[in-house]
């Protein structure tokens, strides 16, 4: 069996309220540096491989993993976080600051908009996670661990979940419904499962953290197909 290990990064200066620059360079705060350690000492093994975002915090969590398991594949796949705004409007922007432009982005409900050099539409957001569990699919490696973003895993999630048939507007407003009641918290994630000649992925569990994460014990209970 495939068994996809998908962890959200630690937590940001920006989930943490402060300004940012860009989307891709955020760091860490120092708690999600500690979230990040635990994660890495949740596991007492080495996987086959470890994949991250190229944004510097999912980078920055997968690095004290890298540190623990330094024999391990390491790669960059493009699961980036979902940029739905013009990211030159956004330079030096809060959480809070953006809110307002968060709201009319999600209520105009449209799957091809594009809101500026840099970002990307609903469509592409979604094709990007379908082509990341191809990537998955085809790879030799069978235990995974992956450190991305909360809402490119809702993606990846939803897509395994409902499994839908077009990316229209009403399927992108119950994603983002799916996205606020599913949200994923920082160091947290999904276990999917993908069985040796099945075509079909299943989210078989969830990783939470109160204290630590034992990403091993959460392979070991997840139940076979």
């Amino acid at each position: 069996m495939k068994n996809v290990r998908l962890v959200r990064h630690g937590e940001s200066a920006a989930n943490a309220g402060a300004a940012t620059l860009d989307h891709a360079s955020i760091p860490l705060t120092e708690k999600g540096i500690e979230q990040a350690k635990r994660v890495a000492q949740s596991a007492d093994r080495a996987p086959e491989l470890i994949v991250a975002s190229p944004f510097s915090r999912a980078r920055a969590t997968a690095d004290a993993t890298i540190s623990v398991f330094p024999d391990a594949p390491f790669e960059t796949w493009p699961i980036e976080e979902f940029t739905y705004l013009d990211p030159a409007r956004c330079v030096n922007t809060t959480v809070g600051q953006r809110k307002a432009w968060v709201e009319q982005y999600w209520a105009n409900a449209d799957p091809s908009y594009i809101d500026g050099e840099g970002a990307e539409s609903f469509v592409e957001f979604v094709g990007r996670a379908r082509s990341f569990l191809d990537h998955l699919a085809t790879h030799p490696a069978q235990d995974i661990l992956v450190f991305s973003h909360g809402q490119f895993l809702n993606a990846v999630a939803w897509i395994i979940k409902r499994k839908p048939l077009q990316v229209d507007a009403q399927a992108m407003i119950e994603w983002r419904r799916y996205e606020i009641d599913n949200h994923v918290r920082n160091a947290c994630g999904y276990v999917v499962t993908r069985g040796l000649g099945d075509s079909s992925w299943a989210v078989r569990d969830s990783i939470d953290i109160d204290g630590a994460v034992n990403l091993n014990k959460l392979q070991a209970r997840s139940p076979m197909p």
